[in-house]
C-alpha cells in the first residue's frame, strides 16, 4: 500500500528545471518509493531506474564510465539513481555525466555525510537537495482515516495563523487517539502500515539494527560500536534536556573530541538533532548547550524500551516536547530553545512560514496559570507571541496575549 508524500508535490515543480535532485533522509523513510513514484509517471522509455545497491551497476559507475553512460544515459531524458552513497568519487562523475550530456538526474541517499563529501561539492549550482523524513502526523492521518484530515488542516492554519480553530469534544479526543498512537510508534511508513503493536516494534526493531549494519560499520568502519550503542541509548534518556557532554562522555567512553564527532554523525544519519539556544541578550540568556531530540519518537521509544501509553510513563512531558520537535522540523521550521540563567525555559522558539517569531511551551496537563517561566520570557521578549501547546486541558488560559492549541496543530 502507497503512503502519499507531501514532498513529491514539491520536488514535481522542478521536474522540467535542468538541476539534479537529491533526497535524502533515513533508511526505509520511503525515499526508494518517492523515487519509483516519480519515475513512473514519466513518459514510457523516457528515464532510465537503476540502484548502486546492484554491484555490477556500481562498479560499472566507478570503473567503467563510458560504457556507464552508453547503456544508462545516453537516448534518455531522465536518470534515477538509488542509493546513490555507495558510489566513491560519485559527484565528480555525477557532474561529468550531468555537464556533457544535460540529463536530468535524480539520486538518493541515506546520510548527509556521504552527501556533502562525495556529491555536493562538485555539484555547486547544479543541485537541489529534499530532506525526506518518516511521515508526519498529516501524512499519518491521510493513511489511518482521511476523514479527519479537514479538521486537522484547520487546526494547522490556526495554528500557523494565531486564530484558534473550534474543534469538537469527540473530534478532538479521536485526533488525540490517532496522535498517540503516532508518536509511540513513530512515523517509518512501514510501522505506520504494520497492523500489530508487536510488528510495529519488530520492523523498529530492524530499522535501528539496520542502520548499525549500513550507516555505522560503511560510513564509520566501526566494528566494535557498543560505545556508540550506549551514547545513543544515554541521548534516549535525555530527550529534550541540555546536552552534558562530561555526563555522555563518562557513559559512552568516548573522549571529548571523539564524542563531539559522534554527536554530528547521529545528526547527519537522522537520529538525533540539536537546537541551539534563542538569546538576545548574553548576560541573562544562556547562549551554549544545545538540547537533543529525537527525529522519529517510535525510534527512540525502542532504544529506551518503553511503548506504554502517555498516561502510564514518567517521561510523557519529554516525549510530547519530541513530537512536537519532530513536526517543526517536518515543517521545515527553524527552532531554537530559551532558557535564562535563572533556570526559565520556554521549550521552543520559532519562525514560522510567514517568518513571525513565537515561542512554544509544550504541556502535557494545561491548567489555567500561566507559567513562572512564561511571564519571565514575556518580561525579557514582549514582541514575541506565545502559544500553550497541550495534549488534555483542565481549564482555558488566563494569560494575555497567549493562546493555546491541541498537540496535533502543530
Amino acid at each position: 500500500m502507497h503512503i502519499k508524500r507531501k514532498l513529491e508535490g514539491k520536488i514535481l515543480k522542478y521536474i522540467d528545471s535542468p538541476e539534479i535532485i537529491a533526497i535524502v533522509g533515513p533508511r526505509q523513510c520511503g525515499k526508494t518509493t518517492l523515487l519509483s513514484r516519480i519515475f513512473q509517471g514519466l513518459r514510457a522509455g523516457a528515464g532510465e531506474f537503476i540502484s548502486f545497491e546492484d554491484q555490477k551497476i556500481l562498479g560499472m559507475f566507478e570503473k567503467n564510465l563510458d560504457d556507464f553512460i552508453s547503456i544508462y544515459v545516453k537516448g534518455k531524458e531522465c536518470l534515477f539513481i538509488d542509493e546513490f552513497q555507495y558510489a566513491k568519487n560519485g559527484g565528480k562523475k555525477l557532474k561529468y555525466i550531468f555537464d556533457l550530456h544535460k540529463i536530468k538526474i535524480f539520486i538518493s541517499g541515506s546520510s548527509a555525510i556521504d552527501l556533502t563529501v562525495n556529491v555536493l561539492k562538485f555539484l555547486v549550482g547544479r543541485i537541489f537537495v529534499f530532506n525526506l523524513y518518516p511521515l508526519d502526523f498529516e501524512e499519518f492521518l491521510d493513511h489511518k482515516d482521511r476523514k479527519y484530515s479537514e479538521r486537522l488542516e484547520n487546526c494547522r492554519q490556526g495554528f500557523i495563523n494565531s486564530t484558534p480553530a473550534e474543534i469538537g469534544e469527540e473530534v478532538h479526543n479521536k485526533l488525540l487517539k490517532y496522535y498517540e498512537e503516532y508518536i509511540l510508534f513513530g512515523g517509518y511508513p512501514r510501522v505506520v502500515l504494520a497492523e500489530s503493536a508487536e510488528e510495529k516494534k519488530e520492523i523498529l526493531r530492524n530499522i535501528y539494527n539496520t542502520y548499525f549494519l549500513r550507516e555505522v560499520r560503511d560510513i564509520l568502519g566501526l566494528i566494535d560500536d557498543y560505545k556508540l550503542s550506549k551514547l545513543i541509548k544515554a541521548l534516549a534518556f535525555q530527550t529534550g534536556n541540555l546536552i552534558e557532554y562530561r555526563e555522555l562522555s563518562l557513559v559512552s567512553e568516548y573522549a571529548y573530541s571523539t564524542l563531539k564527532k559522534y554527536l554530528n554523525f547521529l545528526e547527519k544519519t537522522f537520529i538525533c538533532d540539536f537546537i541551539r539556544p534563542y538569546f538576545k541578550n548574553k548576560r541573562i540568556e544562556i547562549v551554549k548547550n544545545p538540547k537533543v531530540y529525537f527525529l522519529d519518537t517510535g525510534l527512540r521509544n525502542l532504544i529506551v524500551n518503553d511503548f506504554r501509553g502517555l498516561d502510564d510513563r514518567p517521561d510523557a512531558g519529554a516525549l510530547l516536547e519530541n513530537a512536537v520537535f519532530q513536526q517543526i522540523i517536518k515543517n521545515g521550521w527553524q527552532a531554537n530553545y530559551w532558557r535564562s540563567k535563572k533556570q526559565y525555559e520556554m521549550d521552543f522558539v520559532l519562525f514560522l512560514e510567514n517568518r513571525v517569531e513565537l515561542a512554544l511551551e509544550v504541556k502535557n496537563y494545561l491548567n489555567k496559570t500561566a507559567s513562572v517561566s512564561l511571564n519571565n520570557f514575556k518580561a525579557t521578549h514582549p514582541d514575541i507571541k506565545i502559544n500553550f501547546i497541550y495534549r488534555n486541558i483542565d481549564q482555558k488560559v488566563d494569560a494575555k496575549n497567549v493562546l493555546a492549541f491541541p498537540v496535533y496543530a502543530v
